[in-house]
């Protein structure tokens, strides 16, 4: 082979691996996305978190206070 096809299959092979890696750039990009704060009122999964643990922690103030008045 002479060295006009060695460079083609450089070139082709960095093609490819620069697509996967921007392919695997953005679908990271995107999952990590559903983790950061919003400005919206909490309609992403650390919001929803958010929420469901100030309920719990009301949840257990109720049967503490409950507890407490027996």
């Amino acid at each position: 082979m002479d060295a006009q096809a060695w460079i083609a299959i450089v070139v082709g092979l960095l093609a490819i691996l620069s697509a996967l890696y921007m392919g695997l750039r953005f679908l990271v990009k995107s999952i990590l996305a559903e983790l950061l704060p919003d400005k919206n009122g909490g309609h992403n999964l650390r919001g929803r978190v958010d929420r469901i643990e100030t309920q719990v922690d009301r949840i257990y103030e109720l049967l503490i206070e409950a507890k407490l008045a027996r």
